[in-house]
Order: structure tokens, then C-alpha cells, then sequence
């Protein structure tokens, strides 16, 4: 087989992953691409057409031509895109060059290596290192496109300007946009050694029903944690309390599980299947950060009641936490068995802060109550003896 030839069957092997028949036949579209020798300046094609009677000698210096070529796209074109990237302020840009690097080095030498392959006339195996050299121009870009969808995503979800991703919904994208990408490699990576994917996927279909019944539950709450990070009930840092008692920050949303850290600084971790059926409060959420708290207080009857109003509203105003916008209120609740009920409300900046805050108004009222003579009633049992027994 001829040198031209021979490139036209790399060609051939390179366009059947896109000319392929209804039964996974590759179509000859190849035949119509040029051969090396046509894409060669005039000057050169006379020392190619010397070098094609030596087959090593022109896979050799096919090889060098094609590294010279991927260093030249290295340190030269490179070089020039970064310092274009420089004069930017994000570090997205340049992130990106850098993964780009090594897949766009790798495709033009490795492209290089098959047409040296097939110029070689190896006596063996000259089919198969074209594909495995192919496959592995596939891998390096889908690892480099694995790593370009992170990036991506966080330069569009990021505070700035061009913000069009909610940062809430990146663990969404990142996960979908990782399954398709490994999806469509390893369809190029079966059509690239001719093998027909339709098989493939209707047992695919099948072992994945089957899959599904024995993994119900993860599927369950794989399924809600698309929806948790779709409709967000809640976001990272977040205090949420469920209708089961729990408690916490939010520190992780995972597409598996939620994880809160308590006050006591235990971690819980929630699967998405219970937490998305629950009811959950969550006290960061509403039209701002801050929160309101109560403090139930009762006085004895017969106390002054506005004095009362403007002793806990001076406790709400002194403490150095709690906002003045909106500022304390007093509402009297109820007339208890044995008190006057009212309650001190006050919001605070941070939820993490109610239990501390509570305690330390709590003090402040005590005290203040004491200080003024207004009696705190507690239960009380008086004991009558009717009759003294006879000794």
C-alpha cells in the first residue's frame, strides 16, 4: 500500500465516528479529504515524494514535524494567549489556558503519531495503535472537559458582572454536565473501534431497570436532591430546623444527603429522600437575615403593667445585639393561672446567636424585675392542717 494510501486509511479511521451507515458500517468519506503530500508547499513535496520510498525515515520526520508543530502551539501561541489573559481581573482565563494546554498539545503530536503509523508499514497491529492513539486523544479532552465544567460554572456563578448562574443550582449543572460529557466520549470511544453503541444501550435499559428496583431508596433520594438544589429551600449556612427536632447549619447539600452542623457541633447527616419530605423551617430564609426571637415573661398579678411594658422594652434596647430596626416590642399574651403573660420580642442578626442572646435578656429581665419590686411568680403550695393530731 502506498504512503498516500495509507493516510487515506488513517483518515478513514479518524471519520468513523462521523460516517457511519444505518448497520455501523463506516461510509468512505475519506476519499475525498486531501492527502499530506497535496497539503505540503511546493518547495517541500519533491523531498516528500524521496522520503516516501523510506517508510520509517518518513514516519520519523512525520513525528518531529508534528512535535515541532505542538511546541510551537505550547510555547509560542500560549504564551501569547496568556499574556492577553493577564490583562484581565479574572482568574477564570487563565485557568482555562492551562487545562487547554496539554489536550491541544496531545492532538496535534498523537494526530502526528497515526500518520506515522500508517506510514511505517508495520507487519502487525498498525490498526489497532491507530485507535488506541486516537482513544487517547479522546480521554485527554474529556478529562480537560471535566475540568473546564467546574471552572465554567463557577465563573458564571461567581459575584460579579456576568453572573447568570444561581449558586444554588452549580451542583446541578456540574453533575448533568459531567454525565454528558462522559456519555459522549465513551460513544466516540465505541465508534472509534467500531463497535455498534444500540447493543450497548438496550442492555444498558434493561440492567438499569433492574438497577433501579435494587437501589430505590438511593435513586429516591438521589432524585431529591436534584429538586432540594432546584427549588432551594434552603442554601449553605443556612439554620434550618425539620419537623423531627433537628437543628443546624447547613454546611453541605449533596445530591445524596444534607448535612447540618448543631450547635453542639454535631454533624448530621440527612438523606434528601427524608429531609424532602419533612417540613422545614429555616430561619436565615424571608426578606432578610435577621430573625425574631421571644422572650416569655410573667409577673405577678396586681404589678403596673405599663411599667412593666417599659422595663422589658429598656432590657430589649440595652442589649448590644439585638436591632433597633425594627425595635423591641412587648405584647402581653395572656392571664395565666398565676401571672400576667407577656413576651419580649427582638430580632437579631444571626439565628446561631438565639440561644446566647435568650440567655443573656433572660438575666437582664431578671434582674431589671427585681430591681423595681415587680414579683416573678412561681408555683407555690400552702399546706393547711385542719386538726393537730392528738399525741
Amino acid at each position: 500500500m502506498s504512503n498516500d494510501n495509507k493516510i487515506r486509511a488513517v483518515q478513514d479511521t479518524a471519520g468513523e465516528t462521523m460516517a457511519l451507515g444505518s448497520q455501523g458500517e463506516p461510509v468512505a468519506m475519506a476519499e475525498q479529504l486531501p492527502t499530506l503530500d497535496s497539503l505540503l508547499p511546493e518547495l517541500l513535496q519533491p523531498a516528500w515524494a524521496f522520503m516516501s520510498g523510506y517508510p520509517l525515515a518518513a514516519a520519523s520526520a512525520t513525528v518531529l514535524v508534528f512535535f515541532m508543530m505542538a511546541l510551537l502551539l505550547r510555547f509560542v501561541v500560549f504564551r501569547l494567549l496568556q499574556g492577553a489573559a493577564g490583562l484581565t481581573n479574572s482568574a477564570a482565563d487563565d485557568q482555562i489556558l492551562q487545562i487547554l494546554r496539554k489536550p491541544l498539545f496531545n492532538t496535534v503530536f498523537l494526530f502526528g503519531v497515526t500518520l506515522a503509523i500508517a506510514l511505517a508499514e508495520l507487519p502487525w497491529g498498525e490498526k489497532f495503535l491507530i485507535h488506541a492513539v486516537l482513544s487517547f486523544i479522546v480521554m485527554s479532552w474529556l478529562l480537560a472537559s471535566l475540568k473546564l465544567t467546574t471552572i465554567m460554572l463557577e465563573a458564571f456563578s461567581s459575584d460579579h458582572r456576568f453572573k447568570v448562574i444561581e449558586s444554588r443550582t452549580v451542583p446541578l449543572f456540574d453533575l448533568t454536565g459531567k454525565l454528558l460529557m462522559i456519555l459522549v466520549g465513551s460513544y466516540i470511544l465505541l465508534m472509534i473501534w467500531g463497535i455498534n453503541p444500540v447493543g450497548w444501550l438496550a442492555s444498558a435499559g434493561i440492567m438499569g431497570i433492574a438497577v433501579g428496583f435494587a437501589a430505590k431508596d438511593t435513586l429516591g433520594n438521589l432524585f431529591s436532591g436534584f429538586f432540594i438544589v432546584a427549588d432551594a429551600p434552603y442554601k449553605i449556612n443556612d439554620y434550618i430546623t425539620l419537623d423531627t427536632g433537628e437543628r443546624g447549619k447547613v454546611v453541605a447539600i449533596g445530591l445524596r444527603s444534607t448535612r447540618l452542623m448543631t450547635r453542639g457541633d454535631v454533624e448530621i447527616t440527612i438523606p434528601n429522600g427524608v429531609i424532602g419530605a419533612a417540613k422545614i423551617v429555616n430561619e436565615s430564609g424571608g426578606p432578610s437575615s435577621s430573625m425574631r426571637i421571644g422572650v416569655p415573661v410573667g409577673v405577678a398579678y396586681g404589678s403596673d403593667v405599663d411599667a412593666v411594658c417599659e422595663l422589658l422594652t429598656s432590657v430589649g434596647e440595652a442589649h448590644t445585639e439585638t436591632r433597633s430596626n425594627p425595635e423591641p416590642r412587648i405584647r402581653m399574651r395572656a392571664f395565666g393561672a398565676s401571672s400576667l403573660d407577656f413576651e419580649l420580642l427582638c430580632w437579631i442578626d444571626k439565628p446561631e446567636d438565639k440561644g446566647r442572646i435568650t440567655h443573656e435578656l433572660l438575666m437582664g429581665i431578671y434582674k431589671t424585675l427585681g430591681e423595681h419590686n415587680i414579683e416573678i411568680p412561681y408555683a407555690k403550695r400552702d399546706i393547711y392542717i385542719k386538726e393537730m393530731p392528738q399525741t
